[in-house]
Parts: structure tokens; C-alpha cells; sequence
């Protein structure tokens, strides 16, 4: 799955789906990137606006997968299977990449070749403003696992992977429309050292009504996440307790929440699920 021949060192994934506004400029920050050897792959995720004239232009450059609307883990799993390269690179396409990009990442997996994944610092700009994120927002570099629990604190756009770490941990899982991010780095925190480049060489553009982001009600699938890393047998003591402690916080802002919508069943099953978790010995 490469039109300019041969394996490719990185393989870039773009998902998208009715981004034609912004794809245009995220496809032209890869292909300005220092760094030459690799491929990319846009994964059109049913598009219904002018996406697929902005793939056309480019048709020379990349590999386009178009399939039936199934959300942003099914894109980014298609591009996965269809692409060969050992690193893999993902960009959202509301994002942007800075040239030099690709090479500092290479040059860090070259440098550190026990490493699996590493993600870079990045620029945020909301309508058009840059902004600075808040304390919490701030990445760290290492075994990052208990710190992620409660926030998401790695970007899609900005990791390079191994290519062998999705054997080992998975990839997306396709079942959540939304925190599918959140849900991959905890199953490769808890294992893996994920390494920061404190170096902003990503372009985060926020602040348009389709961010995933912006979705209501995502602590219900971030609890989902941490249930499913809870019970799957991987975690330290240490680990496990930190886990259960934000399930618990979670389950109970998300119950009450639930409460002053009149969903009492809802709450009930939340408050619930915080209870199934005992400390371990």
C-alpha cells in the first residue's frame, strides 16, 4: 500500500470524515516534512462533503482507503492493517504537523531503539488564537500510567509507534466513539514507558463543533477504559489501587450527574460499578 514503491520506514495514518475544510492543509504539513521516507494513508471514514475532491488532488502523493462510516478507531485500524512501515505516525486531520516533524521522532527511535512509543509537546490554537493549556494538560515522559488516569494526557498527532507495540497491546478499540485514545495509551502505560520529545512540533487546532472532544458525557467511556485495564490482570498493587480510586471519583460525578438528569437507573448502575472494586492485598 505504497505508490512510491517499496517499505517505508514510517507509516503516516490520516482519518477523517467531513473534514474538507481543514484536510487539505494537515495532508500538505506531511508532505512538507524534513524527513522523506514514508508513506501516507488517508482513511476516508464516509465523507459526505467535498473530502473526497481534496483526496483527488493529492492523488499522486497518497494512498486513499474509503469505507462506510464507523468512527475515528475503525479508520485509524484500517489504516494500521494496510500499511506495512516499522513506526507508525498518526495525524488527526484538524491537526497539523511542523516539518521537522517525522526526523526528530526517527532520530529518537534510532537513538533508543528499546523504546515503543514517544509523542511530542505540542502548540494549541483554538479558533485561530493560540492558547496555553492548564497545568493538568501538561505531558511527562515515562511510565505515565497513574497521572493518565484522569485525563488523557497523550496525543494522537503526536506519537510515533513501534509497530510491534500494537502486537502486544492492541489497537483502537472500535466499540467507543469516543476516548478510543485514552483507552490505548492507559493498555500501554501501565506497561510502557511513553516517552515525551519536549519539543513542540505538533499544531493542535481546536474549538469546531465536531471535536470528539467536545462530546457529552465522555467520562462515561473513560470509566469503560479504566474498568477494562482494571480487569485485565496488568496492573501493579499500585496500579490497580490508583485505578480503582479514579473508577470510584468518576462513577460518582458521573452518577450524580445522572441524578439531575432523572436518570436514575444510570446513577444506580455507576454507583454500583464503584462498589464492585475492593482494595487489593
Amino acid at each position: 500500500m505504497n505508490k512510491r514503491g517499496g517499505t517505508r520506514q514510517v507509516s503516516v495514518i490520516v482519518p477523517t470524515y467531513n473534514r474538507g475544510a481543514m484536510l487539505k492543509a494537515a495532508i500538505e504539513s506531511v508532505l512538507a516534512q524534513d524527513f522523506k521516507n514514508f508513506e501516507l494513508v488517508v482513511v476516508d471514514d464516509g465523507s459526505t462533503d467535498h473530502t473526497a475532491d481534496i483526496l483527488k488532488s493529492f492523488s499522486q502523493d497518497i494512498v486513499v482507503i474509503r469505507q462506510d462510516n464507523q468512527g475515528v478507531s475503525a479508520a485509524r485500524n484500517a489504516g494500521i492493517r494496510a500499511t506495512t512501515g516499522p513506526l507508525v505516525a498518526f495525524l488527526d486531520s484538524d491537526d497539523l504537523w511542523l516539518p521537522q516533524k517525522l526526523a526528530v521522532q526517527v532520530d529518537f527511535f534510532n537513538a533508543n531503539p528499546d523504546a515503543r512509543i514517544c509523542q511530542t509537546e505540542e502548540i494549541w490554537v483554538r479558533n485561530n488564537i493560540r492558547v496555553n493549556p492548564k497545568m493538568r494538560h501538561q505531558k511527562i515522559s515515562g511510565m505515565i500510567f497513574e497521572p493518565s488516569l484522569e485525563l488523557c494526557l497523550v496525543s494522537p498527532s503526536a506519537v510515533m509507534i513501534r509497530r510491534s507495540l500494537f502486537e502486544t497491546v492492541g489497537r483502537f478499540d472500535e466499540s467507543l466513539p469516543a476516548c478510543e485514545d485514552y483507552d490505548l495509551w492507559l493498555r500501554t502505560s501501565c506497561r510502557y514507558p511513553i516517552y515525551l520529545i519536549d519539543t513542540p512540533l505538533i499544531i493542535k487546532r481546536g474549538g469546531h463543533v465536531d471535536q470528539l472532544s467536545r462530546m457529552p458525557g465522555l467520562d462515561k467511556y473513560r470509566i469503560r477504559s479504566i474498568k477494562k485495564v482494571i480487569e485485565s490482570n496488568l496492573l501493579s498493587t499500585a496500579q490497580y489501587h490508583a485505578a480503582v480510586k479514579v473508577l470510584q471519583m468518576k462513577c460518582a460525578i458521573y452518577a450524580a450527574g445522572c441524578i439531575k438528569r432523572g436518570k436514575k437507573n444510570e446513577a444506580a448502575h455507576y454507583k454500583a460499578l464503584a462498589e464492585n472494586y475492593t482494595p487489593r492485598q
